[in-house]
């Protein structure tokens, strides 16, 4: 073989190596189907689902546990979180919670893992490995959003009726202050160097900004949309670019995900998503963001370098809760 047809070889093998191999950046979409009763696996490349994982009832706050190679979900009928396994989709085990668990967190260590109890006004704490319940703490009515602060010093549960975000030492297991925010607070999501928390109100239409030194309030997002009543305008998720820059806002009703520019609090743009878009979340990479799209029982996808919306994903009925793990 003469020098340029071995040249010419070796490139045409290395390109065939190149093509065949696996995504290195492909990843697995787990969504949670509230009046389905399952989990829909979404390969992040090819925009299909993989696989059906059946839950028990109502899943709802899903989030990735054991150095990713659990998944979590709140069984919130069955008043239980079920375990499952991220590559074989097996059944792993039950933890305990309290009665109707709604949002799960976990410590930045990776244990123990928080839970808002939506029925018993209570966070509860729990080890995912000895499978116990550590303590319980007090809230305020209808515990839903948890954040956990980036140096897993505080964590803050919103309480829908008592119109709060609860300030809790996470290592204490104390309450330590509680600030006021706009009507029904859903998700409390700390910005990635920790200074700000910001909280969604869905009946209030806004995301309240708060201090997380001072738990004072610095301000409001607001948002407005030609041709959507206010009404129809109300924030649930809410996801930061781990850069600090951008914040991605699901608005229930409004089918929209605004575009908030993090140092002005103003909105850059809306993208039309699916009907009731509830929860989003960004790949490990953060390309892309995924929408669970309550009404239309679907998943948009986000790009993010190019702010647009480029496909729609059928999963089961009512997608609430997404999370998004490493293919291995």
């Amino acid at each position: 073989m003469t020098r340029h047809r071995h040249a010419l070889a070796c490139t045409l093998a290395l390109s065939l190596l190149a093509f065949t191999a696996p995504d290195a950046l492909a990843y697995k979409v787990f969504v949670s189907n509230e009046k389905e009763n399952t989990i829909s696996v979404i390969d992040s490349d090819t925009l299909e689902v993989v696989h059906t994982i059946k839950t028990g009832n109502r899943p709802r706050g899903i989030i990735l546990a054991n150095e990713g190679k659990w998944v979590i979900v709140c069984a919130s009928d069955d008043h239980k979180m079920q375990v499952f396994d991220t590559q074989t989709y097996e059944y792993v085990k039950d933890l305990p919670s309290g009665p109707d668990p709604e949002l799960p967190i976990l410590h930045t260590s990776g244990n123990p893992l928080y839970v808002s109890n939506e029925d018993d006004n209570l966070v509860t704490i729990v080890d995912i490995f000895k499978g116990t319940i550590i303590t319980d703490v007090p809230v305020g009515v209808e515990p839903e959003g948890m954040g956990m602060s980036p140096d897993g010093k505080i964590l803050v549960n919103t309480s829908e009726t008592t119109n709060m975000a609860h300030f809790i030492d996470a290592h204490t297991y104390k309450n330590i202050d509680n600030v006021l925010v706009d009507n029904r607070p859903r998700v409390a999501e700390f910005t990635p160097d920790g200074k700000q928390v910001w909280v969604s109100a869905e009946i209030g239409g806004t995301v309240t900004v708060i201090d997380v030194g001072t738990r004072k309030v610095l301000g409001k997002v607001t948002f407005e949309i030609q041709g959507i009543t206010k009404d129809a305008i109300q924030p649930v998720g809410v996801r930061i670019t781990s850069d600090g820059k951008k914040a991605f806002v699901a608005l229930g009703p409004a089918n929209r995900v605004a575009v908030v520019d993090v140092a002005t609090r103003e909105v850059e743009k809306y993208l039309l998503v699916g009907q009731r878009v509830w929860n989003l979340g960004f790949t490990p990479d953060q390309k892309l963001l995924f929408t669970t799209n309550g009404t239309s029982n679907d998943v948009s996808v986000i790009d993010v370098a190019t702010l647009r919306v480029t496909k729609s994903v059928r999963v089961g009925r009512y997608p609430w809760g997404v999370v998004v793990a490493p293919f291995k």
